[in-house]
């Protein structure tokens, strides 16, 4: 059983900057890779970034690209998303989840089988 916790999350101004944290149970984190969606009020949750067990191989949606940055340490069963120039539409409930494996398209929402119960950013003007 594999349980994830989102922490990090909060009230900004747009073009602050946030970072979210995604903990994980279990000795197999090192294992598996980690992605990171979000969800707003309204909207279906979309793909946000994906990294891979080493953390060789990233993948960021094009609406984040060069602002958001993941990472993770395997030693400590974190994964990170370093939020930068926050937006106004950047304002959501942040997950993060594992993908199943094999994982055909870490882009998809169906891809994920285990999720964390997601943490909220809001961005002001």
């Amino acid at each position: 059983q594999v349980q994830l916790v989102e922490s990090g999350g909060g009230l900004v101004q747009a073009g602050d900057s946030l970072r979210l944290s995604c903990a994980a149970s279990g000795r197999t984190f090192s294992t598996y890779a980690v992605g990171w969606f979000r969800q707003a009020p309204g909207k279906e949750r979309e793909f946000v970034s994906y990294i891979s067990n080493s953390g060789l191989n990233t993948y960021y949606a094009d609406s984040v690209k060069g602002r958001f940055t993941i990472s993770r340490d395997n030693g400590k069963n974190t994964v990170y998303l370093q939020m930068n120039s926050l937006k106004l539409e950047d304002t959501a409930v942040y997950y993060c989840a594992r993908p199943r494996v094999p994982t055909v398209d870490p882009r998809a929402v169906g891809e994920y089988d285990y999720w964390g119960q997601g943490t909220q950013v809001t961005v002001s003007s």
